[in-house]
Order: C-alpha cells, then structure tokens, then sequence
C-alpha cells in the first residue's frame, strides 16, 4: 500500500505556479511526522527509523529521529495556536521524560550524555532541536511538566553547555539550549557565555553580502540558511530582542539577494556542499525572511520558493512510498549525497523548512498569489564576492541555475587538507539544479585536472580556493568570477612544487567561457578540462576554443550517476602543458537542447580575448596580475 499524506486540491488561483496553500503545508508536516511516529519505541524517547545507521550509532540515531521529528511538531503546533499532529506533542512529552532518565542497564530508552564533538558529539547536535521545540511549544508542553522531568531535561541539556562543539556552526547548538533555559527561568552565567561566545564567532565567521563562512574556512553552503541564520534569528525573535535582531536582520536581507536566486524553476535548490539529504531545509532562510520582515523577496515570490522545493522533492521520491518516510538520498536514495553522520533519522533535519509555518495564516506570504521565482525571469549572471560565487541563471530554459564557485571549499585551516569524501561536494568549478556533482569514484564533471608524465593516469584535485574577485554587470547581461589553486596529486606522485592553475570563469547569457592558465608544469604534464555530466533530460556542450588536442570534446562515462539520473556522460577535452600555458573552452548546459555562441578568441602565454556576435568583448589578462575588461564594440 502506498503511503498518503492526505494533501487537499490544489488551488490554482491563489497559486498558480505550485496549486499549495498553508493548507498543504499543513498536511504534509502532519503526515511526516505521524509517519516517523510508527517506529517510536513504547515510551516514545527515541525513534528508531529503518535503515543504515550512522557511524555515531543506534541510541543516537534514534535521538535524531526523536529530536527532528519534534521540530516540524513544534513549527506546526506553535504557528497554529496549540494545535497540530493530534496526540502527538504528548507523546513527545512522554518520550522526554523517558529519554532524560538517567541511563541504566535496563532502560534501553535513555538519550545518550551529550560529549564533546570528538567523542561522541551527535547529541549536542540534537540537543538544538529539542530545545527549539521545546521554546516554541512552552504553553503545551514544558510548562506542563512535572518539576522532576523538567529538572532532568536541563541536567541533559546542561551538556551542550560543558562540552566542546566542532568548530564551525556547532557552536550555535549551545546557544540554541541556552536562549531556551533562560526563557524558561534557568538562565545562569553558563547559559549567558554560551550565547556571547556563540554570537561572537558567528559575528567572526561574516564574510559579508550576507553570507558567513561555516567556521574559520571557506565553507560556504546551505548551511548558511538552514542553520548560521537560522538559530540566531530565531533566538533574537523569542526572545523579543531587538538589539539582536538589527543586528542580524539585515545579514539575512542581504542573504536573500542572492540566495532567493538558486532556486530553479522547477523548485529544486542548487545541489552544493554537505548534508543535502536535508532538501527542503533549504527554504529556511526563505521562510525566516517571512516571519522576521528581513526579506528584499516579496510575499507572492517568497511561498513560489517555499512550495515549489518542498513540492519538488515530495513530488519525486523523497518519501518513501510504502511507509512515508524520508529517504537517505536527494529524490529516492542516494548514497554520493550522505556524509558517515548520515542515519536514519538524518533527513528529518528537513524539517526547518516547516519554519514558514509559524507565519501566521492570515500573513500575506500565505495570501497573497504565488508570482515566478527569480531564476524564471531574465538570464542573469550575479556575482558574489564574499563567497566567490557567481550566480547565472537562464529563464529561457525554465530557471534553470547553475552557480561557478571560486570561493568555497571545505578545508579548515588548523585541519590541512579537506575529507576526501567531501570533495565534490565542494571541490568543482560549477554546480546546478539538475545534475552533478559526479560520484567520486566516477571522472569529475565541472573540474580541471592535470597529470604528471610519471603517473599519467593520476589526476589531480582541486582543494583549497583562492578568490580573486568576481564581478557582474548592474543589469546582470555578464559577470565573471576568478580563483587560483595549487593542485594536490594522489599520494605516490613525485613532488611538483611550483605548479599553480589560475581560473576565470565569464559568463553571458546561457553560455560559460572557462579559461585556466597553467604555469610551472613539467615537460609532458596533461590537462583536462571536463564539463557538465549530462543524462536524458539535460544537455550540455563543451567546445575547444584554444589549447586543448583536439577540435571537440570526448564523452566519458560516469556509470554511478549523480543525484539527478542514475547514469551520466560528461564531456572532456584534453591538451598538453610544458612550463606555462593558457587553455580556453566554452561550456552549456541547458534543459533546452540549446547550445552555446561561439565567440572569436585570441589567446597568448599571458591573456585571453573572446568576442561575440554583437560586439561584447572580454579580455582577460594574467600578468601582472588578474585583470577582466569587459566592452562593447563596433
């Protein structure tokens, strides 16, 4: 038997884009959470949901289940006036005071202590989520306690004060327990440092233009909505703060500038970085712009986000059909998508984006008519420099957004090198809404490798990102974005130092011009430039434009797919590099079928000229140093 959220009609009228109202919102958070509830344990404090466990283990996992299923319950119940999944928020009363027991031999439901992130760091994370709902849910739920239930629960949450998060968006966990103990009458000069010290490296970890780094290194990603805007804001708001909410609200506007623009037509968000098993977690930024007011979206643009992406992965598999539950995956499952900390329970961290139901129901980003996103309009290219992201997007081809990074990476700095699981995660030249990354075990899409003549089969990666600057046109018809890299060969490679890639990546309309200057390679080192992976509903070119062996590309085979399509092809061209060299190629993608304008390039050791039809020219120079000039001539 097929599982059922028991959606209502759509209305066309009030959404003509997505047919969902509040009404839809509703139900699926109710049927989300009622479906997890299948696999409580009898006294309901963990939820042991079937699947792969994570390498934190069962009792954990089963915390995760707990704790992220009562955060859409308290999104749900706290923006409807009490009410919600029906019997459900007792339940999760039921399972707190079972859960905070102290562990025994025989009590096989007590929640894991809460440790440092090195040991066994996966409560703390938890811990957020259960303070969360139990802030948002006070009236129904905690003040309703006995003293001895509640007392234990601030004994647990207590760790997340005296244990040491991982250094990155971690230490917002802490804060999040702390703003909860101090609105319930437990607030205590503990509870006070962690809030300082979790506001004072956020406020270090701002990079500007709205985005924040995901700890002291250059991870930028979804991270930034789902969770470095998220827990501050939310804490500024219950708490009534003013003061916090000046601070930050305008971080969250400027976020939505460019953030509100990565999400496709289609509904789906840009695939990038770690965690992506969350989904529609990624309209939370969206829907904290709703109910804050710091938003530049207007309310009708702001629930075509919000439903589109929740619609997009519901209507393509994200639930499983026979029991409702969500996936370990993007669409179904998909294990290039998962980090070792992905369980069972892990998706339902998905369940921020219910955020947008504590805007009230008479709020116009609930009544006001669905308009088109931002990618449907225009083509558009939006450069980012803070995080060196440049945005393009293509309405020709339905929204479709493609996003080429020159800023993020997930190398810490006291840490080296990134977790080579993670690379294509963060390590390409180019992301998008409808396909990629590869699987790491497959040929890289998006990426320019070299290989020394001694290991010719040895590839090299990408790693860490150097920016140099990024910068788009006011009316948004070109931008480009640029970055330097040292690139890291397989263990085994005989030293090369010295060899360094410059990349500029210019684009206009639908098309990509991709350009890498090579210097300090040694005698018979191969270069490879690889484009979109490609499968049945995208197409993509890569065309030589200079340096490369060749007058076309080569299709490579990627037979573990990516997030998108189960098989994929990605196109490669190939040259040759000796001391210094430029190579130049021009890249599509398109859901269209169309293919990319070919311009006029001149090129040298030290520069590059390309110019279509229509007198748009581009001069990129390398020396000095990095120079981008942008005209129109006759």
């Amino acid at each position: 038997m097929t599982y059922s959220l028991g959606l209502p009609p759509e209305d066309r009228v009030l959404s003509p884009h997505t047919g969902w109202t509040r009404a839809h919102w509703e139900a699926a958070a109710d049927g989300m959470v009622r479906a997890a509830w299948r696999w409580a344990t009898p006294r309901g404090a963990l939820l042991d949901l079937p699947g792969r466990p994570s390498a934190s283990g069962v009792r954990s996992d089963g915390l995760e289940g707990y704790a992220r299923t009562f955060l859409a319950a308290a999104f749900r119940t706290a923006g409807s006036g009490g009410e919600g999944p029906h019997g459900l928020l007792a339940r999760y009363a039921d399972g707190l005071a079972a859960g905070t027991r102290t562990p025994g031999r025989d009590d096989a439901e007590s929640w894991p202590v809460i440790q440092d992130h090195a040991t066994a760091g996966q409560p703390m994370v938890e811990s957020a989520s259960v303070a969360l709902g139990l802030r948002l849910t006070r009236p129904w739920l905690w003040d309703r306690l006995d003293d001895g239930v509640r007392d234990r629960a601030e004994e647990w949450l207590r760790g997340a004060l005296r244990h040491t998060p991982s250094p990155n968006n971690w230490y917002l966990f802490p804060l999040t327990v702390a703003g909860f103990l101090e609105s319930v009458g437990r607030g205590d000069g503990e509870t006070a440092h962690a809030i300082e010290r979790g506001l004072g490296l956020l406020d270090g970890w701002y990079r500007g233009e709205g985005w924040y780094a995901d700890g002291d290194g250059r991870a930028f990603d979804h991270y930034n909505g789902w969770a470095l805007h998220l827990y501050p804001l939310l804490h500024a708001r219950l708490a009534g703060d003013e003061a916090l909410l000046a601070r930050y609200g305008p971080r969250l506007r400027a976020h939505l500038e460019s953030f509100g623009l990565l999400f496709d037509g289609n509904g789906a968000p840009l695939y990038l970085g770690r965690s992506l098993t969350y989904r529609f977690a990624a309209g939370a930024a969206v829907a904290l712009g709703a109910l804050t007011g710091h938003t530049p979206l207007a309310p009708g643009v702001s629930r075509r986000l919000l439903s589109g992406t929740l619609r997009h992965f519901l209507d393509r598999g994200a639930l499983s059909e026979e029991d409702g539950l969500l996936t370990l995956g993007w669409y179904g499952p998909h294990e290039a998508s998962l980090q070792s900390y992905s369980g069972p329970a892990s998706p339902y961290w998905a369940s921020k984006g219910f955020a947008a139901l504590l805007v009230p129901a008479d709020d116009p980003l609930w009544t006001a008519r669905e308009e088109a996103a931002p990618s449907e309009g225009p083509d558009r290219a939006l450069a980012v420099a803070a995080p060196g992201l440049l945005v393009q997007t293509t309405g020709g081809d339905g929204g479709l957004v493609r996003v080429h990074n020159h800023g993020s990476d997930h190398v810490r700095p006291a840490e080296g090198e990134s977790a080579e699981d993670e690379l294509p995660l963060y390590a390409r030249f180019a992301y998008a809404t409808r396909t990629g990354p590869t699987a790491r075990a497959n040929v890289p899409d998006n990426h320019l490798a070299l290989a020394l003549a001694a290991r010719p089969g040895a590839w090299s990666v990408r790693r860490r990102i150097r920016p140099l600057g990024a910068a788009s046109a006011p009316d948004g018809s070109w931008g480009w974005a640029a970055s330097w890299h040292l690139p890291a060969f397989p263990a085994g490679t005989p030293g090369v130092p010295g060899v360094r890639v410059m990349s500029v990546t210019f684009v206009r309309g639908a098309d990509e011009l991709r350009v890498h200057r090579v210097t300090g390679a040694p005698p018979g080192t191969r270069v490879r430039q690889t484009g979109w992976a490609t499968a049945e509903d995208v197409a993509g070119t890569l065309v030589p434009l200079h340096g490369w062996d060749e007058d076309r590309s080569t299709a490579l085979r990627a037979p573990q797919g990516t997030a998108f399509a189960r098989w994929a092809e990605v196109p490669a061209l190939f040259g040759e590099a000796a001391g210094t060299g430029v190579f130049a190629a021009l890249a599509s993608l398109s859901g269209t079928g169309r293919g990319a304008a070919l311009p006029d390039t001149e090129a040298g050791a030290d520069s590059l000229t390309a110019t279509w039809d229509g007198g748009l020219r581009v001069r990129i120079a390398f020396v000095p140093e990095l120079t981008v000039t942008v005209a129109t001539v006759a």
